[in-house]
């Protein structure tokens, strides 16, 4: 599953008739180049160590847990199997140890479901995500965007996404999220696309 190209200029068009300050962001950042991350349990994992850390220290505990598997990679299976303090070894929280072997067990029992997305609803994948501890809807969103290829998502709890807003439109405060919907409606069915080039005017 990812980006199709037909689908991203159809929207780019759409956008930038629609909204005249993001067509000006789009031809300032240039080409959509969002890659999908393809193994969706993996993905999920990162969105639960990256939390409330730096992205090196994410990405150097992520190098760590896969050491520990090896030579088998992160599944529901390897990291079940896992205690906490083994994965404290790799540098996992003892909270975020809870989050992740409850992730790995709702997945094993079935409780939640990676197969067969494509058929269910933006709305259907967060309500099952949220059910694990340490998910809430952004990192859910997140997962619908970046493993999921999902065109209309708009993460309005993002922080970069409300400070574009504010840097963009030119309001006095962050936006609350009245404010954030009254944009990105004029987004709608492409809100994904729209929430990228935001997150790349602050580059």
């Amino acid at each position: 599953m990812s980006f199709q190209p037909v689908q991203v200029e159809t929207g780019l068009t759409y956008l930038r008739n629609a909204d005249s300050i993001l067509a000006t962001v789009i031809d300032r950042v240039g080409p959509f180049t969002l890659r999908v991350h393809r193994n969706r349990f993996g993905s999920l994992v990162r969105s639960i160590i990256s939390q409330q850390i730096s992205g090196s220290a994410a990405r150097s505990i992520g190098l760590r847990l896969e050491r520990l598997l090896a030579p088998e990679r992160i599944t529901p299976e390897t990291l079940s199997r896992l205690n906490p303090r083994q994965l404290r070894q790799a540098g996992v929280s003892p909270q975020k140890s809870g989050y992740l072997l409850d992730l790995a067990n709702k997945v094993l029992n079935g409780e939640v479901t990676l197969k067969g997305l494509s058929r269910r609803t933006d709305e259907e994948i967060v309500r099952d995500l949220v059910q694990v501890k340490g998910i809430g809807v952004w990192t859910a969103q997140m997962f619908l965007i970046f493993s999921l290829a999902r065109m209309d998502v708009f993460p309005h709890e993002d922080l970069g996404i409300r400070v574009a807003l504010r840097n963009l439109y030119r309001l006095k405060d962050l936006p609350d999220k009245t404010v954030s919907y009254r944009i990105a409606n004029r987004w709608r069915p492409y809100a994904t696309l729209a929430s990228w080039y935001c997150w790349r005017s602050l580059d």
